[in-house]
C-alpha cells in the first residue's frame, strides 16, 4: 500500500508540476490563441464585409453603368432632336422669307400693274370728259336714233378727204 501511495503521491507531484507547468503556460497560450485570432479577426471581418458588399457593390455599379446608358442614350436623342428642331427653324425662316419676299413682289406687280390700269382708265377718261365737254359745247341731237348735227358751213375741213366740219355751238 505504502508502494501504491508512494507511487500515487508521485503521479500526483508530476501531475501537479505538469498542471502547474500548464497553469503558467496556459496564459501564454491563450495570449498567443488570442494574438493569433485578433490577428486573422481583420482579414475575417474584411474578407466577410468584402464578401457582404462586392454584390450590392456590383449592383450598383451595374445599375449605375446602365443609367449612364440610359442618360447617354437620353442625351444622344436631345441632340438629334436640337438638330432637327434647327434644321426646321432654318427652314422656317427661309419660308416666312420667301413667302415675305413673294408677297412683296407680288405687291409691287399688282400696285404696278394696278397704277397702270387706272392711268389708263384715267387717260381714257379724260378723252371722254373733253369728248363729252365737246358734245355738251356742240349743237348736236339724236334724230331717229342716229346722231346729227348742226354744222358751220363755212368753217373749216378736216380729215384725209376733207369730210369733216366743226359743229356749231349751242346757243
Amino acid at each position: 500500500m505504502a508502494a501504491l501511495m508512494e507511487q500515487y503521491e508521485g503521479r500526483l507531484d508530476t501531475a501537479s508540476r505538469s498542471l502547474q507547468q500548464l497553469a503558467q503556460q496556459l496564459p501564454g497560450i491563450v495570449q498567443r490563441s488570442t494574438d493569433d485570432q485578433l490577428r486573422r479577426l481583420p482579414s475575417e471581418v474584411m474578407g466577410h464585409v468584402r464578401d457582404g458588399l462586392q454584390k450590392p457593390v456590383h449592383d450598383y455599379q451595374h445599375q449605375l453603368q446602365e443609367s449612364r446608358r440610359i442618360v447617354y442614350r437620353g442625351s444622344q436623342t436631345l441632340a438629334e432632336q436640337l438638330q432637327r428642331m434647327e434644321r426646321l427653324h432654318r427652314q422656317l425662316i427661309w419660308k416666312v422669307a420667301g413667302i415675305t419676299f413673294g408677297s412683296l413682289l407680288l405687291l409691287l406687280v399688282g400696285g404696278s400693274w394696278l397704277s397702270k390700269h387706272y392711268y389708263d382708265e384715267i387717260r381714257e377718261n379724260q378723252l371722254s370728259a373733253e369728248l363729252l365737254r365737246a358734245y355738251n359745247q356742240a349743237d348736236v341731237n339724236l334724230c331717229g336714233g342716229r346722231l346729227c348735227a348742226n354744222v358751220e358751213s363755212r368753217g373749216p375741213k378736216y380729215g384725209d378727204k376733207k369730210q369733216y366740219r366743226l359743229v356749231a355751238l349751242r346757243q
